[in-house]
């Protein structure tokens, strides 16, 4: 299929329900957030989109979302918890 119309078709169907138009890429972007949110590490994400090292999908994703930083804390402060107790 030639990319003209994957890209055409995408931006059809965003303007069919309703959506902002965006770049595809936007959807890998964010399959890899979600993957990350479920509690997968970086490695599976390396895998999952097929970067050639980790430092790849590192500087890509290294900002990912509110939701993961949250968690990342509260995995800290248990632990830190549990050294001090």
């Amino acid at each position: 299929m030639p990319k003209s119309s994957l890209f055409n078709s995408f931006s059809r169907i965003l303007k069919r329900i309703g959506l902002p138009a965006m770049p595809i890429h936007s959807f890998r972007h964010t399959h890899a957030v979600l993957i990350l949110e479920a509690g997968n590490d970086m490695k599976y994400v390396l895998e999952r989109l097929g970067h050639g090292s980790m430092r790849i999908t590192a500087n890509i994703y290294t900002h990912i979302s509110k939701k993961i930083n949250e968690s990342s804390m509260d995995k800290f402060e248990a632990h830190m918890r549990s050294i001090l107790e």
